[in-house]
């Protein structure tokens, strides 16, 4: 898969998602990588299954009592994907994004311009020496 549909997602943003009514006890399934996330204070207990996780989440997850699977061992607990729940971060988070769109200058465009500076190396006429 590529690395587009991949997108990383912090372990607060998995916290809540996993908040959520009838979610208590459910595997999470992150295909892409689990950030760390100094903002979140306590990290709940939680089993999550992704392709990657950070070595700091890693250790917050687990030191909260949670539990981390890899795409194997998932399969062999939830091999009709039954008790677990699909997160994905944000696609469009990439700095790439910003860049698409109506050209920059447009009216009521907010496009990223890929050069910010345009013509300010201008070639000047040769100036007269003080001599």
């Amino acid at each position: 898969m590529s690395r587009i549909n991949r997108p990383p997602i912090s372990l607060s943003r998995v916290s809540r998602h996993m908040k959520k009514a009838g979610r208590e006890g459910l595997i999470a399934v992150v295909v892409g990588t689990i950030t760390n996330d100094v903002r979140l204070y306590t990290v709940p207990k939680m089993t999550v299954a992704a392709l990657h996780v950070t070595e700091k989440a890693r250790a917050r997850i687990l030191a909260a009592g949670g539990e981390i699977l890899t795409f194997d061992q998932l399969a062999l607990r939830a091999p009709t994907g039954r008790k677990t729940v699909l997160i994905q971060g944000r696609r469009n988070a990439r700095e790439a994004v910003r860049h698409f769109g109506p050209a920059p200058g447009a009216p009521r465009s907010h496009t990223k311009p890929y050069v910010r500076t345009k013509g300010h190396e201008k070639a000047r006429p040769s100036r007269r020496s003080n001599v």
